[in-house]
């Protein structure tokens, strides 16, 4: 399990600049190797497979109840067996460890 799994969000206004490609780069060395920075840079992106919508939408409603538990809520696309999750902090129009705290505790769960 990751460090990042075990921090809590803290809230974004804006304000702040949003993290560069380096520290979001480092950053996702700590992640599971799916998922990928996207819009050069500016959010993360993972897709997961299952075996069935059942899984799927289990799956779903934990990544909900992250969302909800953090404060810090991901574009969430799923269909039968697959589920596409990208994060980004909108408040900054980019990444903040915040996305990275949230797709760590995502990773736990499949651990």
């Amino acid at each position: 399990m990751s460090e990042l799994s075990k921090k809590t969000c803290v809230p974004c206004e804006g304000g702040v600049p949003p993290l560069d490609l380096a520290a979001a780069t480092s950053l996702k060395k700590q992640l599971d190797a799916r998922w990928h920075l996207v819009e050069d840079g500016k959010m993360i992106e993972a897709r997961f497979s299952f075996d069935n919508y059942w899984q799927t939408t289990a799956f779903v409603n934990a990544v909900a109840w992250i969302a909800h538990t953090q404060d810090h809520h991901p574009d969430i696309h799923f269909g039968y067996n697959t589920v596409t999750i990208r994060y980004w902090t909108h408040a900054v129009n980019g990444l903040t460890e915040n996305d990275f705290i949230c797709a760590a505790k995502i990773d736990a769960l499949l651990a």
